[in-house]
């Protein structure tokens, strides 16, 4: 699929992580995206392993593209991180290289600040973990909400949670964050569960990617991508009995790719902020109840078969 027009400027800010690591693999296999910098945030493990994960992922690809280190905690709630999905190092799995370079200096709010006021109205910010690093810019800087293109954000869910009964892992971690990111006007796309959850990475997804190993220049990705999927299945087959995990995040690349394999709708939603058991619940008006504008596209449907073909002929650029 060639690009017909000039590349999309994004930022990649999460918390890698086993489907960021594939989320960065996928945008940098991509002509349709140009990213800017990698900004990383607390969440799947702390702020120093998500760091270490991001540049450890850029060198197995020999990229050169810039990570800056964000928030290592949440605005005003206790710190949550997920070791027992992703592994004590947020990558277990796959052996993977050593970095090659180090974080810029920069915080990663900062250079959100900076490239947005940048190029206005051209900057996609693609946030795949707790919204810290995008409210901190939001907060520090209320000039470029209107500058920002668009948010596709992987958090949340229309429906029910995966780390409490209410709330996804992300919305969960920094709700307060969420509700500020919502509340900002900015073209906003949600990637919650109930989308991912459509995008299983089953055995027989998995093996095209494997047999990647095959192709000049595609073995050490692609292999290192089966790795980490065989990893992250083991959780999702214990706790949920599901063939595989859901690749959540590299969904929020693949839109700016081929929105066509998506569908979405546009409502109001709503964080919980109360620190009751609901909270970090994305309370979603599906009905238009409230009769409040939308502020976000929340995504409905998901074509797993045409996702993961355009994922594994990505990966084989690489």
């Amino acid at each position: 699929m060639a690009p017909t027009s000039a590349p999309r400027p994004v930022i990649l800010d999460g918390d890698p992580g086993h489907d960021d690591a594939v989320n960065i693999l996928l945008a940098h296999a991509s002509p349709e995206v140009q990213v800017l910098g990698v900004t990383t945030t607390f969440g799947n493990v702390g702020l120093d392993r998500t760091t270490h994960n991001a540049l450890t992922t850029l060198a197995l690809i020999g990229a050169s593209t810039p990570v800056y280190a964000g928030a290592d905690r949440p605005l005003l709630v206790p710190r949550l991180s997920a070791e027992s999905v992703h592994g004590q190092t947020g990558l277990d799995g796959p052996l993977l290289p050593a970095p090659t370079r180090q974080a810029e200096a920069l915080h990663a709010a900062l250079f959100i600040i900076q490239e947005v006021r940048a190029r206005p109205n051209q900057v996609t910010l693609l946030p795949t973990g707790p919204l810290t690093n995008v409210a901190l810019a939001l907060r520090l800087a209320p000039d470029i909400a209107p500058l920002i293109r668009q948010i596709v954000w992987m958090g949340g869910s229309l429906d029910v949670g995966n780390w409490t009964p209410a709330a996804e892992f992300n919305a969960l971690c920094d709700p307060h964050a969420a509700q500020i990111v919502f509340g900002s006007g900015v073209p906003l796309v949600m990637f919650g569960l109930n989308a991912t959850h459509q995008a299983i990475a089953t055995p027989e997804r998995i093996a095209p990617i494997r047999a990647l190993s095959g192709r000049t220049g595609a073995s050490a990705v692609g292999e290192v991508v089966a790795g980490l999927l065989e990893f992250f299945a083991e959780h999702h087959r214990e706790r949920y009995g599901w063939e595989g995990g859901p690749l959540h995040d590299p969904l929020t690349c693949a839109y700016l790719i081929a929105p066509e394999l998506f569908g979405t709708q546009a409502m109001y939603v709503e964080v919980d902020t109360s620190g009751g058991p609901s909270s970090g619940r994305t309370n979603c008006d599906l009905w238009n109840l409230t009769g409040r504008k939308p502020n976000a596209e929340v995504v409905l449907s998901v074509d797993a078969g045409g996702f993961y073909t355009l994922l594994t002929e990505r990966l084989g650029r690489l």
